[in-house]
C-alpha cells in the first residue's frame, strides 16, 4: 500500500513538473509562478508523421534563435519569449485539431508549418480566432490565399517549379521530363503542374497512392520513356525510398526534387552512389558563417538537437528559415508595440527584417517578395550539398 501511495505521488509529481516546464500559464502576458512578463509564440509543425524529420528541422531554427534571443523589449518592456507547440502530425485532417490547441493556449502569433497541406488546412482556424501566422517554408499558393491571417518568408512553388523546369533545360538540355508525385498531395501536385507549365518540351506524369514502398515501376517507366530527367517534389520519407532505388538500379537519369528534398536523410539514402540528385531550397552553408558556426556548435552539445537533425550538423534550408522566422516574429511584436494577436496582425504587413536566408519584406498576398532560389548537389562523395547555382526567374 505505502509503494502504491508513493507511486501516485510521484506521478503526481511528474504531471506537475510537465505542466510546468510545458508553458507555465495559459494567459498570454505573464507567468503565474514567477510573476514574470511572457510573450507566448505559437509552433505549428509536424514532429510525427512523413514530415517529421523536416518539421522537427524547422523548429530547429526557431529553438536555436529563442535561446539565443530568450526576450524581447515590446511596447518598452521586457518579455520572456516563450515557444509553444502542437503537432498537426503531418495530416491535413489533424491540423484543424493542432490549429485550435495554439488558438486555445493564447499565444500572440504562430510560425509554421513545414509542409503546405497542413498550413491550409490549419489557416481557417487561425483566420477565425484573429490570429496571425507566418508560414516558414510552406510554398503552395494556397496557404495564403483567400486568407488575411497567413503569411511567409518562404518563395511560393509557381517560382520553385519555373526555377526547376529552367534548371532541367539548361542543364541537361532536357526535352523529356517524368514528373512524380503522391496523388491528392497540394503541395506535390501543384509543384507538377508549375513544373509542367514552364517545362519547354515533353512530359510523362505519375502519381502514386498514398503509403506507397516500392517505386520501381515509376523509375522503371521513367528510363522505358527515354526521359532526361526526373522531377519528383516528394515527401522525405517517399525521396528517402526514391533515392536509395536509385542508387540501388545504378540509375543515370538525373533526379530534380524541390526544397523538401533538401535533407539529411536523402543526402545519405545517395551516399556513395551515381546518382544525380539536384534540389531547390532556400540557403546554402556558408551564407552566413556566423549562423552557422554558432548552430553548429548548439548541435553538438544538445543530443536531441543532433538526433533531430538527422544525426549530423548539415544546416538544413528549413532550419536557416525557421532561425529567420522566429526573428521576424520578434519584428511583429516590436512593431505592433503589444501582445495583443489583433495588433501583432495588424502590424505584420509593413515589417521587415534581414535574415541568414536574405532579406523579408510582405506583398499585398502576405507572401514573401524573393526571386532567387539555391540549387544543391548532392556531393554523393563526401555526403554533403554543394551549391550548384543561383537561380531566378527573369
Amino acid at each position: 500500500m505505502k509503494k502504491k501511495v508513493l507511486s501516485l505521488l510521484l506521478t503526481s509529481a511528474m504531471i506537475l513538473g510537465l505542466a510546468a516546464c510545458g508553458g507555465g500559464t495559459k494567459e498570454n502576458g505573464k507567468d503565474a509562478a514567477s510573476g514574470e512578463k511572457v510573450v507566448r509564440i505559437g509552433v505549428f509543425e509536424p514532429s510525427t508523421g512523413d514530415s517529421g524529420p523536416g518539421g522537427k528541422q524547422e523548429m530547429l531554427g526557431m529553438q536555436y534563435a529563442n535561446q539565443e534571443t530568450p526576450t524581447v523589449e515590446v511596447g518598452g518592456e521586457t518579455y520572456k519569449v516563450e515557444l509553444v507547440y502542437a503537432d498537426n502530425g503531418s495530416d491535413a485532417a489533424k491540423a484543424p485539431t493542432a490549429a485550435a490547441e495554439l488558438v486555445g493556449k493564447d499565444v500572440a502569433l504562430v510560425l509554421g508549418s513545414y509542409g503546405s497541406g497542413v498550413s491550409i488546412a490549419g489557416g481557417p482556424t487561425f483566420e477565425e480566432a484573429g490570429l496571425a501566422a507566418i508560414g516558414v517554408t510552406c510554398t503552395n499558393p494556397g496557404v495564403t490565399a483567400g486568407n488575411d491571417y497567413y503569411f511567409r518568408i518562404c518563395f511560393l512553388d509557381p517560382f520553385q517549379g519555373t526555377v526547376l523546369a529552367n534548371f532541367a533545360q539548361e542543364k541537361f538540355s532536357a526535352k523529356k521530363a517524368y514528373l512524380l508525385g503522391e496523388l491528392g498531395n497540394d503541395y506535390d501536385q501543384g509543384l507538377l503542374t508549375f513544373f509542367e507549365q514552364a517545362f519547354q518540351g515533353d512530359v510523362v506524369k505519375d502519381s502514386f497512392p498514398t503509403n506507397t514502398s516500392d517505386f520501381s515501376t515509376y523509375l522503371n517507366k521513367a528510363v522505358a520513356e527515354g526521359c532526361d530527367v526526373i522531377f519528383c517534389p516528394v515527401s522525405i520519407a517517399y525521396s528517402t525510398q526514391i533515392v536509395k532505388l536509385a542508387a540501388s538500379m545504378g540509375l543515370e537519369t538525373p533526379i530534380l526534387g524541390s526544397d523538401t528534398l533538401d535533407n539529411n536523410m536523402v543526402l545519405e539514402a545517395a551516399e556513395n552512389s551515381k546518382v544525380q540528385l539536384f534540389v531547390s531550397t532556400f540557403y546554402q552553408e556558408g551564407g552566413a558563417p556566423e549562423f552557422d558556426s554558432g548552430i553548429k556548435e548548439w548541435l553538438s552539445k544538445d543530443s536531441t538537437a543532433m538526433t533531430n537533425n538527422g544525426g549530423n550538423d548539415t544546416i538544413a534550408a528549413v532550419t536557416a528559415m525557421g532561425y529567420d522566422a522566429y526573428y521576424t516574429a520578434l519584428e511583429a511584436l516590436k512593431a505592433a508595440g503589444s501582445i495583443n494577436a489583433a495588433d501583432v496582425k495588424a502590424a505584420l504587413p509593413g515589417v521587415t527584417y534581414t535574415g541568414v536566408s536574405g532579406a523579408i519584406a510582405f506583398d499585398a498576398t502576405g507572401d514573401a517578395i524573393r526571386d532567387t532560389a539555391y540549387i544543391k548537389v548532392a556531393d554523393t562523395a563526401n555526403n554533403a550539398w554543394a551549391l550548384e547555382t543561383t537561380q531566378t526567374v527573369k
